[in-house]
């Protein structure tokens, strides 16, 4: 169970509505106005080809656990005669 101490240190350590113009503000003057579009283009392809891999992967997992049918299973001794 969370006590209320720590759900009070988790709301007290998000930044409220001041803090992200700042963070917003800093981030445009570190990157400047050009570089932004360009960085956010890398942070959504980046999303993408994770989501992309998950996909991927999840998909190799079900194809393992599904059953192979019996003339899968036979079908490399019929070649081997």
């Amino acid at each position: 169970m969370i006590s209320s101490y720590s759900l009070l240190a988790i709301f007290l350590a998000m930044p409220g509505g001041t803090e992200w113009i700042f963070i917003l503000l800093a981030v445009v003057l570190l990157f400047g106005g050009k570089k932004i579009p360009e960085l956010m283009k890398g942070i959504g392809k980046g999303v993408r080809d994770f989501n992309d891999a998950k996909a991927s992967v999840k998909n190799d997992i079900e194809e393992g656990m599904k059953p192979k049918s019996v003339t899968e299973k036979i079908s490399p001794v019929n070649n081997s005669l």
